[in-house]
């Protein structure tokens, strides 16, 4: 199988899945937007899309030009081509814009390790087959999918994000969390600084280093949660 990956910021790349893929004998080709990178004309070509996240937000078009020709390759891939789509924090909420949904300002950022919880339809989706409900998740967004797109389900919810991950069609999926992390992701993240400025105005200052080692702490359990999302995921594909 072969996966293309696109990509807005070095730091945030598919992580731990990168193991996992490796593992189940899977290639891929990452596209870095925003580094001027162009999207592949041969979408048909590859088994799934995965997008990953980034600091900039969905309407922001005219300062990262290329937030357009993303939304339209992510609309024929899952909508003209039927294949396979993931897509994490940014990327859940392009789908849904792809999709015709809409994504605004959350009102309140979402930063820090949480709980979500399934909804009767994704207690039942092959995606979250086998992983508990309430599931403790890692959060870092400040927007949201306030609008789904039509013929869209909730599959998961937070107290302050209705939309934690949704589905559309039997092919598409969007996650808010971040299931892919590593020992990294924290201090990686950090450095970026709207990131910083969110984690800090959501958890105070000098959150960053309390929230590496309280992570560090859960990670074994996300690594977990990766492993068996990815695992569903390839199921999606067969």
């Amino acid at each position: 199988m072969r996966f293309l990956v696109f990509q807005h910021v070095d730091v945030e790349h598919p992580g731990i899945f990168r193991e996992l893929w490796r593992a189940a004998g899977i290639s891929w080709t990452t596209v870095k937007l925003d580094a001027g990178e162009p999207i592949p004309t041969d979408l048909g070509s590859y088994d799934a899309l995965v997008v990953m996240g980034g600091p900039m937000d969905v309407w922001q078009k005219e300062l990262y030009p290329w937030l357009a020709p993303e939304v339209a390759a992510i609309r024929r891939f899952v909508v003209d081509l039927r294949l396979p789509f993931l897509g994490v924090c940014l990327g859940h909420q392009l789908l849904a814009e792809a999709l015709g949904g809409h994504v605004a300002l959350a009102g309140a950022s979402e930063v820090g390790n949480s709980p979500v919880r399934l909804t009767e339809r994704g207690l039942t989706d092959p995606l979250f087959a086998g992983l508990p409900s309430p599931l403790t998740t890692f959060q870092w967004h400040s927007a949201e999918v306030k609008t789904l797109p039509a013929d869209a389900v909730v599959l998961a919810e937070s107290n302050l994000c209705r939309v934690q991950a949704f589905r559309w069609g039997p092919h598409a999926y969007g996650l808010q969390f971040h299931a892919e992390i590593t020992a990294e992701t924290v201090e990686d993240w950090g450095r970026i600084p709207a990131y910083r400025a969110s984690l800090e105005s959501t958890l105070g200052p000098g959150a960053g280093e309390r929230l590496a080692v309280e992570t560090l702490t859960l990670l074994p359990g996300f690594n977990q949660t990766a492993a068996r999302l990815n695992d569903n995921f390839l199921g999606v594909l067969i």
